[in-house]
């Protein structure tokens, strides 16, 4: 079988073609009939790929941590993939992945060249204070700047001062500048967004006007009631505690008891949501049209006293919004159209709309800027986007295709900017023991590839057992997945090796060295992950099971 990269779909003709990757496209990677590729080409720049709008990888929605090598036991693949039976819109049923590779042919082959480049010596030269300069910098706010004063015909996600948090939030989590994000407390998920991974992160939401007033009168008590009610058509909540608001303030009765109070602490869970949205009904598992989602990926800053937390200087800005005003049912035939598509061995499809993005055919459209070689925030390439589609369309575990908001502390404790120190580990829904201890003692080390070291030598005893009572003794989240203070700098510097070479289309993970735990050439005949290490996994978390201080556990709730 042959298969030929090709120019990507709705992109400008292909220009002049350098003499190698001109021969890359006149011959095409062969595979045997084995279904087994041969090796990939490894000495072609990612950014001859991308200058001449040359498709690299047909299949970037495989991302780099599905190739990796499970031998017969270890399991990073059951917090993606799962198959419910509960009624949820998500009807991926997609469980049988875990540690069954079930590619293409074209998906066979791994990518994902940066895995395996030894930048050892590269991150050497880089000193700790260079590293530490570049990261403080803020290229968020000229980044903004540039948008309102182009001609950009997407949407511009400015919080102002969000390189700086503090700044940026207030204490409930509510941006500043009136701009009506609101940024949560949540628990990052495994392990990928483990600061100790390479990058920290955060993520705001925002819902559309009428959830937001009442007659047309803006209310913060309205929105907050609106955004605790959201969270328990997600959550699959009867009531959740809420910041106290005033119903007379807000001139609507939001915990549906018949009286005006001055303050209420509880929300019970409605039909509808309320105020000028009174007429939109909630629906289980689903986010209303118009809800917008923003994640920024960072780099990791040490403080003078050797504190680790994230760096102004962003990595990424994600933007999810919801364009359509999707059913149950509709996912559902969406959902099998998908699963079509891989029975017939198609390549996924991605529909690229310029400034605005990239639609995800499941009702949302994702757009994402990242730096360029200067550290300067671009668009990224429709390619580049591509990879996306990877968590934010078909995989079997997320609601309504996003992960974050289902991980939100319950309740008022959740309002808030994210603060690992506030947490502990709680464990997901169905499950004994801490989500994190769970999924260390599952995939046998701190990350995907099991090559982190500092946390195997944290985390783990000699023999590659997990250290239960270590785990159980993390104070919190930070001291259990925040890196050394040098781990976080060396981590900085790899992922700046990346952004050098532009070489995103090859990974984006900052690895400290060769990964050994991950296939470069899957074989097709490889063995699954027996039943015994296959897991069943809900993102959402049971805080009520954690030490997570939570303070809607009020007496004679």
């Amino acid at each position: 079988m042959r298969l030929h990269p090709g120019p990507l779909a709705n992109n400008n003709p292909m220009k002049t073609v350098s003499l190698t990757l001109l021969l890359i496209l006149l011959t095409g990677p062969v595979w045997a009939d084995n279904a087994q590729p041969l090796a990939l080409r490894d000495d072609i720049p990612a950014r001859d790929y991308l200058d001449q709008d040359v498709l690299y990888n047909g299949e970037s929605v495989i991302p780099p941590q599905c190739y990796t090598r499970t031998e017969g036991q270890h399991n990073p693949c059951y917090v993606c993939h799962q198959s419910y039976q509960d009624g949820r819109p998500n009807v991926m049923n997609d469980g049988d992945l875990q540690g069954n590779y079930e590619f293409s042919d074209l998906g066979f082959n791994n990518h994902w060249q940066n895995l395996f480049s030894d930048r050892r010596e590269a991150i050497a030269r880089i000193s700790n204070s260079a590293i530490d300069a570049y990261v403080q910098q803020d290229n968020y706010t000229p980044w903004i700047a540039r948008l309102k004063a182009s001609d950009w015909q997407g949407v511009i996600p400015e919080v102002r001062h969000l390189a700086y948090p503090a700044k940026a939030f207030d204490q409930q989590g509510f941006a500043r500048d009136g701009s009506h994000w609101v940024a949560f407390n949540y628990k990052p998920f495994p392990s990928t967004f483990w600061p100790t991974n390479g990058s920290a992160g955060d993520v705001m939401i925002r819902l559309p006007a009428s959830f937001r007033e009442h007659n047309g009168q803006h209310s913060r008590a309205l929105y907050l009631a609106n955004l605790s009610l959201l969270e328990m058509a997600i959550k699959g909540a009867d009531q959740l505690s809420v910041p106290a608001l005033s119903e007379v303030r807000a001139g609507v009765d939001l915990d549906g008891d018949g009286t005006l109070s001055e303050a209420i602490h509880q929300l019970p869970r409605r039909s509808h949501y309320l105020g000028d949205a009174a007429d939109i009904p909630l629906t289980p598992m689903l986010y209303p049209k118009d809800t917008e989602m923003l994640h920024t990926v960072r780099y990791l800053q040490v403080d003078p006293f050797g504190n680790v937390g994230p760096a102004p200087r962003m990595k990424e800005v994600r933007y999810m919004r919801k364009h359509a005003d999707t059913s149950p049912l509709q996912l559902r035939s969406a959902y099998y159209a998908e699963q079509k598509e891989k029975v017939f061995e198609q390549l996924p499809q991605s529909t690229f709309h310029g400034d605005r993005g990239l639609a995800n055919n499941f009702g949302w459209t994702l757009d994402a800027h990242i730096e360029d070689e200067r550290g300067v925030l671009r668009q990224q390439k429709p390619q580049e986007l591509a990879f996306c589609n990877g968590c934010h369309k078909t995989i079997g575990t997320t609601i309504d295709q996003v992960f974050s908001f289902a991980r939100k502390l319950d309740g008022r404790d959740g309002w808030g900017y994210l603060d690992l120190s506030q947490q502990t580990d709680a464990p997901a829904r169905g499950e004994q023991q801490g989500e994190y201890l769970t999924y260390l003692s599952r995939v046998g080390g701190g990350d995907e590839f099991r090559q982190n070291r500092e946390m195997l030598t944290r985390w783990f005893h000699p023999d590659g057992r997990v250290n239960v009572s270590r785990v159980k003794g993390a104070p919190n989240l930070a001291a259990l997945i925040l890196p050394s203070p040098q781990r976080a700098r060396d981590l900085n510097k790899a992922y700046r090796l990346i952004v050098e070479e532009q070489s995103y289309l090859f990974g984006r993970d900052a690895v400290l060295m060769p990964a050994q735990n991950v296939y470069r050439q899957v074989d097709p005949d490889a063995v699954p992950l027996p039943p015994e290490h296959q897991h069943r996994f809900d993102l959402r978390l049971d805080w009520r099971a954690s030490g997570t201080r939570l303070t809607q556990q009020e007496p004679g709730e």
